[in-house]
């Protein structure tokens, strides 16, 4: 059996402990994932310290050009990556799968090459000048979560070591092996001790967020572990990027063309069977076009394969653990309990956290599968009156990540989206992200951003030197 490590000072670590990590789409073991300890944390904490300073004093040009050897790392290993992800993660390695995963941490790795924070003159008259720099933190805390384990990690570390920064990433328990292989990878073009690994569950995860060595904390994951970061960090005051989940709201305007956008609804909402914090998790339709609505999504699900990912004909995976797998059939159960009209799609295998393609009609406000978010490929429709009942309704939630609003007329779409609570509010597509837009939550889905100019601002430290003529 296959035994993973972390990564430390550019060298494979020991651990003490190890967990077995399977396949859940066939329950297949996949080898060991190193369990650590405090002391293990302790280690990597000080080899990223140590590296820091000699990072940020590399030069700015040079920094670009080793984020790019990385990205030509990620893309020449990106066929044996992909098929880690899809055994370990379970997405399929076909259409919006894991190799979709891998082009997106390509992508996400070049694009901040292009990116220069240049010093700001912010204020200049006859008798001063003030000028704005840009520093790095130090070291960055990454907590990276199992539904897109390698690309949320690229989205974390990324921009730390571009600005100048070191990190201990603390992929998840549930999907640690392929994010492993990544950082070993990543590791044979970076100087030692500037990207470094940690693993294990909860406690792994506080010891790092909580050490008093940690100058910045990237965290993407739920809102109750989120909340624990924030505590945690009270001992040594690291500013925090959060990205907790979402229960994002779409609205379809009414008498808009449901064949016309039933695509990018169905994908939208089940994306890595709906495991993606910006899916859509609530579709809201006008009491009109609901037939219309659920005939066309119902023909789209009808033609979508299930099983396992590592089968290029299948673009919808299993769950990814048992809880998530427990928690989605619950909730479907009890929309079904309270009187929902429970549509299910697609043939599952016998074997695996396999659930099929489920809409869930009549839908309303209240129920639990409307207002806790799933997580899974369940979709609630929830009819509505009136704009202004669709509007309330979809931001009466305190998770307020994303939100779209579909229509033919773009106006009248623009014109709602001004209205929605959320981090961002597409239109005609949702979970649209791009490496140059900033992204982040809203209300109790987060706080700070990532991507872009503002999400290099967000891992280093302002300094403005201020100057008497």
């Amino acid at each position: 059996m296959q035994t993973y490590h972390n990564t430390v000072s550019g060298k494979q670590a020991e651990a003490a402990d190890h967990q077995e990590i399977f396949n859940p789409a066939t329950g297949v073991s996949l080898g060991l994932a190193p369990l650590n300890s405090e002391r293990d944390v302790n280690l990597a904490v000080d080899a990223a310290r140590l590296a820091q300073n000699a990072w940020a004093s590399v030069s700015d040009e040079e920094r670009r050009e080793v984020v790019a050897r990385v990205a030509q790392v990620l893309e020449d290993n990106s066929e044996y990556l992909s098929g880690l992800i899809t055994q370990e993660q379970g997405k399929p390695l076909s259409g919006l799968g894991s190799r979709f995963e891998m082009q997106a941490c390509v992508g996400w790795t070049q694009a901040p090459t292009a990116l220069e924070l240049l010093p700001e003159v912010v204020y200049e008259d006859d008798e001063r000048k003030d000028v704005l720099y840009r520093r790095p933190l130090g070291v960055v805390a990454a907590i990276a979560p199992w539904n897109w384990p390698l690309m949320i990690a690229i989205w974390q570390i990324i921009p730390a070591i571009r600005m100048g920064n070191t990190v201990v990433l603390k992929p998840s328990e549930y999907t640690p092996i392929a994010t492993l292989e990544m950082v070993r990878l990543i590791n044979q073009v970076l100087p030692p001790g500037v990207l470094n690994t940690v693993s294990g569950d909860g406690r792994i995860g506080a010891a790092l967020t909580s050490h008093p060595d940690i100058n910045k904390i990237m965290f993407t994951g739920s809102e109750s572990t989120g909340r624990r970061i924030i505590e945690a960090s009270s001992r040594n005051l690291a500013p925090i990027t959060l990205e907790l989940g979402g229960n994002d709201a779409a609205i379809i305007m009414p008498g808009t063309d449901a064949s016309a956008i039933s695509e990018g609804l169905f994908w939208g909402a089940f994306l890595n069977a709906g495991q993606t914090c910006a899916c859509i998790k609530r579709l809201y339709v006008h009491e009109k076009d609901y037939d219309s609505v659920v005939a066309a999504l119902s023909d789209f699900a009808s033609q979508v394969s299930i099983g396992d990912g590592m089968d290029e004909s299948n673009l919808i995976g299993p769950l990814q653990n048992t809880m998530q797998y427990n928690k989605v059939k619950e909730l479907v159960a009890d929309a079904r309990a309270n009187g929902c009209d429970v549509m299910e799609f697609g043939d599952i295998p016998e074997t695996g956290y396999f659930l099929p393609l489920t809409l869930v009609g009549n839908a309303r406000d209240g129920q639990r599968l409307v207002d806790e978010e799933q997580f899974g490929p369940a979709l609630p429709i929830i009819r509505y009156g009136s704009l202004d009942e669709a509007i309330a309704s979809a931001n009466h939630l305190p998770a307020a990540l994303g939100a779209s609003v579909w229509a033919d007329s773009l106006e009248q779409a623009e014109s709602v989206a001004s209205k929605l609570e959320a981090g961002t509010v597409w239109v005609n597509q949702h979970g649209a992200i791009h490496p140059m837009v900033p992204f982040g939550g809203n209300k109790a889905s987060g706080y700070g951003v990532e991507f872009g100019m503002e999400g290099l601002k967000a891992v280093t430290q302002p300094r403005v030197i201020s100057i008497k003529k």
